[in-house]
């Protein structure tokens, strides 16, 4: 933006029907590092690279700056909170360029919170949010053997773009094409 226009808040906190987005901080690392420990969340996704709850706290703490270091990249991630419960359950996050031209998302939740229809209330709340600052186009690369994951990004309608290699397969989704 250019002028006396004040730059939009990138990375609010975020509200769905079940959950509450919460702009991601180095203190959720206490909560998220047992949840993310669970070695079937990693199945079909490479493992995190934070090997202790301090790693991750540290890992955090520069996603806090929401931007990459050579400014090319926001980087908004929310801690999911399930409003009923108020216990963090995953979180939700957003790549988007500097051009604002697309966002690559993803998203991970506890296992006990599958099924329940948090993930698509997370993700859609997030996805409501990258339109509304103006993200055209919404990528989401995903192991062709997490059907739910797939169903999840089918329920938003997102497309298949191209395969990434024998397993990652890319969707899009034009955020005109939103529901």
């Amino acid at each position: 933006m250019t002028g006396n226009s004040a730059a939009p808040d990138l990375c609010p906190m975020l509200h769905g029907e079940r959950v509450v987005l919460h702009p991601l901080l180095a203190e959720h690392a206490g909560v998220l590092f047992p949840i993310l420990s669970d070695a079937e969340l990693w199945r079909f996704a490479p493992r995190p690279r934070s090997k202790s709850l301090d790693e991750m706290r540290d890992a955090f703490a520069r996603l806090e700056s929401r931007r990459s270091n050579d400014g090319r990249e926001h980087w908004l991630n929310w801690a999911i909170e399930e409003k009923a419960s108020k216990n963090v359950i995953g979180f939700v996050q957003a790549t988007v360029d500097e051009a604002m031209s697309e966002a690559s998302i993803a998203y991970i939740l506890a296992r006990n919170s599958w099924g329940a229809g948090l993930a698509s209330d997370s993700v859609g709340a997030m996805l409501v949010h990258l339109k509304t600052i103006g993200a055209p186009t919404f990528l989401a690369t995903v192991d062709s053997r997490n059907l739910r994951s797939i169903r999840l990004l089918e329920s938003f309608r997102f497309r298949v773009s191209d395969a990434q290699d024998g397993h990652n397969v890319r969707y899009v989704l034009a955020a005109s094409d939103l529901v």
